[in-house]
């Protein structure tokens, strides 16, 4: 966020002699001085729903800008870029200080987004409309590419990875065309979902998650017994693939299972794809040290409810080695009822 803010600010900085008022900023209907008085108001807000623990709506402030209240001048060009960095760093430390599990309002899609979310949807912000203002200004602007990556591998997980990650950004927000794709006429970034059962937060996994898992890394999260389980490695490196393939469905893929009452993941669960023909397959995996705690069955049951309510599933179907008796168990507790044994597997299936 902070350094996000800063290249902004640096290259912003050199123009503020100009009449931002006057300039339209690049394809908004906004001039340049009301996209940077935008943007500072939603540093503002984020910040203010992470900290406020907002739940259902947003925190009911806003921000002014030019001073009229108190009868001071407008702030000027300077004055906005002071704000801008101000909001910023407020921003900054509420992702630094807010607790990994903590979610606030925000409507798209899922009406809540956690810290990285937060962030990322900050620095888009920062991003996006600083190009709009270079492009109105007649300045060149590109900001790191780590930072581009960043907004687009958490909050557009379904925007395949173009040739590099700003013209992708770009393209992916209507600024601009990328060859080979369609232009874009409309759009919203995607949080990832989160799901709630007893004892257990089910947390979708967004692609820089599921990167992290793929490669031996902890996905940000601490694991019960210091490491997740082989099975859920291997899931998070389909979903790599398939963000890569542009075929990744956020809803539609890996939750970790985070036990509440300590924050720790005990496992992962998730679908192997979108819903085909009305079906969906499911698989799980549980660390060792977290198993005998019912806590697959718990959200194997959490899942396949919230799956079975969407329109366009009336299956879900699990697959179980027939040697595995204790994954037997977790299904049919879960309410799922054999239907067929093929090559030592056997099809369980739960229908609405």
């Amino acid at each position: 966020m902070e350094a996000a803010v800063a290249d902004s600010v640096a290259v912003l900085g050199a123009v503020t002699d100009r009449d931002w008022t006057g300039v339209r900023a690049g394809r908004l209907e906004w001039n340049c001085r009301e996209t940077a008085a935008h943007v500072a108001s939603d540093l503002i807000a984020y910040a203010g729903q992470l900290a406020g623990r907002a739940q259902n709506a947003y925190v009911p402030f806003e921000i002014t800008l030019d001073g009229t209240d108190d009868g001071l001048d407008p702030a000027d060009n300077p004055g906005l870029l002071h704000v801008i960095t101000t909001t910023g760093a407020l921003l900054a430390a509420a992702v630094r200080t807010t607790p990994r599990s903590v979610r606030a309002f925000h409507p798209y899609p899922f009406r809540h987004a956690n810290r990285e979310g937060f962030a990322a949807m900050g620095i888009a912000e920062v991003l996006l409309h600083t190009h709009d203002m270079t492009e109105g200004l007649g300045v060149s602007y590109e900001p790191p590419a780590e930072l581009c990556e960043f907004v687009l591998t958490r909050i557009f997980p379904r925007v395949k990875p173009g040739p590099a990650p700003w013209p992708t950004l770009l393209w992916a927000t209507g600024r601009a065309e990328l060859e080979g794709r369609e232009p874009v006429s409309g759009w919203r970034w995607c949080n990832n979902p989160v799901l709630r059962s007893e004892r257990l937060g089910l947390e979708g996994v967004t692609p820089a998650v599921a990167a992290s898992l793929a490669l031996a890394g902890d996905g940000g999260f601490t694991w019960a017994g210091g490491a997740p389980a082989d099975g859920t490695r291997v899931g998070a490196g389909i979903g790599v693939t398939q963000y890569e393939e542009g075929a990744y469905h956020p809803e539609w893929g890996m939750y970790v299972l985070v036990r509440r009452e300590d924050d720790r993941a005990v496992g992962a669960m998730g679908f192997h794809g979108a819903p085909v023909d009305g079906r969906v397959e499911i698989g799980y995996d549980l660390v060792v040290e977290a198993r005998g705690n019912g806590y697959a069955t718990e959200a194997l049951r959490t899942l396949s409810a919230w799956a079975l309510a969407q329109d366009a599933v009336h299956t879900v179907v699990a697959v179980v080695e027939e040697t595995n008796v204790a994954s037997q168990k977790v299904v049919t507790r879960a309410g799922f009822t054999e239907v067929s044994r093929h090559e030592n597997q056997i099809t369980y299936e739960l229908r609405a």
